[in-house]
């Protein structure tokens, strides 16, 4: 079964088969799947996709947390020629629905309880047409079937009718240029867009990453970034793939659960945003847990000081310390800096740009600027996305006449050639690794009945890198307070969107244009 050229994730799957047997692929728990029995688990899932009428090109969503299960469930559906639909397993019903709907996934995989939380039944009364079968994965709880349910074991069944020769026939025709995955990330026009990415730049560019950060086969990778993100899938289970790594899903991040992961799965790679390095130097219970293990540092989302990165070289042992920068129209990965960069390299910039991409910077006017002038970052090659999803208008948007992908952020390039990100162009704003716009949340907020007006900003926050703020302007007569906003917020939206501040002011600064000028609101929040 062995395709020496892995160019698709269904060849990745069967070279690293043949090329790791004997390795453990995916340990979860009590769950230890061998590299050489990983393409039989993943067509056993392709198989009942097929049974039940998927085909070349359909999509297929996932809801659940980082588990073994997760990752069998994508590459069956990778392996049908089908398109993956990760959702945020912070998103509330609501929010999971339509992104099921607009991207017409016709079956979704779905944890049955997740942190007190019941994932079906928040669907099921918003439960989209086009979704024709939701696959309840085992969860270890005692949580029943409900209508219109089927469990993963009878899911799995239902394929004996599709032979496996057949599924891997459907898993050798997936090109290079077929889309891998559909990945919703909110935009400033406050609904969550559908980003196509390929099979071919997948593998192309996290192949980079392998080589630059040094994984080696027999890594041990604690994947604490969820697999719904670029960071947990591309950067997370898949880079395994690539290098002959064990994958270790972890669902929640926990201080004192991860250093304890560390010392008895002796973890070896263990990416992550600023705020998980934080929360491991300031435990309490560090000083006495082994992390002589850890060896590979991966992290991005913000500038971190130069200190972070001497103290997790120092105190957590990384020798491999670097930062990255992409974001899901780019599928994840752009530019990287070099393991042996300084550490002043390493905190301030995100590293200069992976072989076939090209990084520049713009004025309002698009016109290149020069080095350490700072403007739009654009970028151009291999792994740019094919677009938005049913949304073309969006797309010219984003990517110009000539090929470059408008990101929106703010950054210079050096003499080196090394990315300094400085702001947003955007109003975005990041929560502990988790990109916030604030038109999404402001539409959310403006249904709230003693609400007139509403902005919301991003305001420092020393763990979490920014936290949101909403400024509100009440309705005549109405009565609101802090508490019962995000009370109220915490109902319908994920947790990471949700303001932790309220300011309540008597009216919003806004220009001639009548726009909300954000940079004087930031300053009047912050004195608040």
């Amino acid at each position: 079964m062995s395709e020496r050229m892995a160019n698709t994730i269904p060849a990745l799957l069967l070279r690293a088969a043949e090329d790791h047997a004997g390795r453990v692929a995916i340990e979860d728990g009590a769950v230890r799947i061998d590299y050489r029995d990983l393409p039989a688990r993943a067509l056993a899932v392709t198989r009942a996709l097929m049974a039940a009428g998927i085909a070349h090109g359909d999509r297929v969503a996932i809801w659940a947390p980082n588990c073994h299960e997760w990752v069998l469930a994508a590459l069956g559906v990778h392996c049908a020629g089908a398109v993956m639909v990760p959702i945020n397993t912070r998103m509330k019903g609501a929010e999971a629905a339509d992104v099921i709907g607009r991207s017409g996934a016709r079956v979704l995989f779905v944890v049955g309880e997740f942190l007190g939380a019941d994932y079906p039944a928040m669907l099921a009364p918003l439960r989209p047409d086009s979704l024709d079968r939701v696959v309840v994965l085992p969860d270890g709880t005692a949580r029943g079937l409900r209508d219109g349910e089927c469990a993963w074991a009878e899911f799995l069944a239902s394929g004996a009718a599709v032979s496996e020769a057949d599924a891997l026939e459907r898993a050798r025709a997936v090109c290079p240029e077929d889309l891998s995955d559909l990945m919703f990330t909110s935009g400033t026009t406050g609904k969550p867009k559908g980003v196509m990415s390929t099979h071919g730049a997948c593998v192309r560019a996290f192949s980079e990453y392998v080589r630059v950060i040094g994984l080696v086969a027999g890594d041990r990778y604690l994947i604490v970034n969820p697999f719904f993100h670029a960071f947990g899938y591309k950067a997370g289970w898949l880079t395994c793939l690539i290098g002959g790594a064990t994958i270790l899903p972890h669902p929640v991040f926990d201080a004192e659960v991860v250093f304890r992961r560390i010392e008895a799965d002796r973890i070896t790679v263990l990416p992550g945003p600023p705020t998980l390095y934080l929360s491991m130097l300031a435990h309490p219970r560090l000083a006495e847990t082994d992390v002589t293990s850890l060896r590979i540092a991966v992290t991005g989302a913000a500038t971190i000081p130069p200190v972070l990165v001497e103290r997790m070289r120092r105190e957590l042992g990384f020798s491999v310390v670097t930062t990255a920068y992409g974001l899901t129209e780019c599928g994840g990965l752009a530019t990287i800096c070099d393991p042996t960069d300084d550490a002043e390299t390493v905190a301030g910039t995100s590293g200069r740009a992976i072989p076939g991409t090209e990084v520049r910077i713009v004025d309002g006017d698009n016109r290149p600027l020069a080095a350490g002038e700072a403007g739009e970052i654009c970028l151009r090659g291999f792994h740019v996305m094919k677009g938005y999803f049913g949304d073309a208008k969006a797309t010219a948007e984003t990517i110009d006449a000539e090929g470059w992908l408008h990101t929106g952020d703010v950054g210079t390039l050096d003499a080196r050639g090394y990315l300094r990100i400085t702001d947003r162009l955007k109003d975005m704003f990041i929560v502990g690794g988790f990109n916030c716009y604030p038109a999404e949340i402001e539409a959310a907020l403006t249904e709230h009945p003693a609400i007139a007006q509403v902005a919301v900003i991003g305001l420092p926050d020393e763990r979490m890198g920014e936290v949101g703020c909403a400024c509100v302007v009440l309705r005549p007569g109405r009565q609101l307070d802090e508490a019962g906003l995000i009370a109220w917020s915490r109902e319908r939206m994920a947790n990471y969107k949700v303001p932790r501040f309220v300011r309540f002011l008597p009216a919003l600064p806004v220009n001639a244009s009548n726009k909300v000028m954000k940079n004087e609101l930031r300053a009047l929040a912050g004195a608040m």
